[in-house]
């Protein structure tokens, strides 16, 4: 991340800008940063003004408490303001929840929105699992123990526990440590529950493109669908053969049809 703009709350933000064109910020999930979404940068280059950031918290990104959803809506508003004053967002993940919020919210500049499978809940049983692991990450995170706030992640995405057991060992995990407190983040991003916000996304006035893979499991895909029948404006695609873990060689071609639209 080579270049700094600074949030209303004071906290520095880095990113980096490639490419040229319309601009798009790209916006992580959570465990990630910029980096994560560089790949997908460098395919959307070509057609586009791409901007990859650290979330606060993040990478070469700053902090500054107390938390709150708004003050990452912010965030995107002062990366908005660095490009000029008008940019699309695109949101993986709860990357996607955090999207679609600064469009609820009317942020000034937001073009576009397009978001791939943001892990809302459909059901009561999603619902009361996305609460247990609230708690369960609270207490963890107030105790200091982060390596058990990461568990408690890896768990709530389906990781088998003799792989959250390996990854614990891996030269990963010291890494995946010192962002643990921004699960908290994410967690606050997606909602009380983590159910779909239908009566928000209702509000959204701008183009909303909602993608799932169809490799991942059924809920995210509904999940997807569910975004895309809540907005006025929004359409829903699925990508054959993906999962969370979507290539940006499949990804990219779709993002950009709409993106440029």
């Amino acid at each position: 991340m080579d270049k700094k703009v600074t949030s209303s709350d004071g906290t520095r933000l880095a990113y980096t800008r490639t490419g040229r064109g319309p601009a798009v910020v790209l916006v992580s999930g959570a465990m990630s940063t910029g980096a994560t979404t560089a790949p997908l940068a460098a395919r959307l280059a070509d057609r586009f003004e791409v901007v990859a950031y650290d979330r606060r918290g993040r990478g070469g990104s700053g902090d500054t408490a107390p938390y709150a959803v708004a003050r990452e809506v912010e965030d995107l508003g002062a990366l908005i303001g660095a490009v000029g004053g008008s940019a699309a967002l695109y949101g993986i993940s709860s990357g996607g929840a955090l999207a679609l919020q600064a469009a609820v919210s009317g942020l000034p500049g937001v073009t576009r929105v397009a978001v791939y499978e943001p892990p809302f809940a459909l059901s009561d049983d999603g619902a009361d699992e996305r609460a247990r692991y609230t708690a369960r990450l609270t207490e963890a995170l107030e105790q200091g123990r982060r390596g058990d706030a990461v568990e408690l992640f890896l768990a709530l995405t389906g990781l088998a526990p003799e792989m959250i057991a390996n990854a614990r060992t891996s030269p990963m995990w010291p890494d995946m440590e010192a962002v643990a407190p921004t699960l908290a983040y994410d967690d606050a991003v997606m909602g009380d529950g983590g159910r779909v916000p239908r009566d928000r996304l209702a509000r959204i006035g701008v183009p909303v493109l909602a993608v799932a893979g169809g490799a991942s499991p059924a809920w995210l895909r509904e999940a997807a669908r569910a975004v895309a029948d809540a907005v006025p404006d929004a359409a829903y695609r699925c990508l054959e053969g993906q999962n969370h873990m979507v290539d940006p060689e499949a990804l990219a071609p779709v993002l950009a049809e709409f993106l440029g639209a």
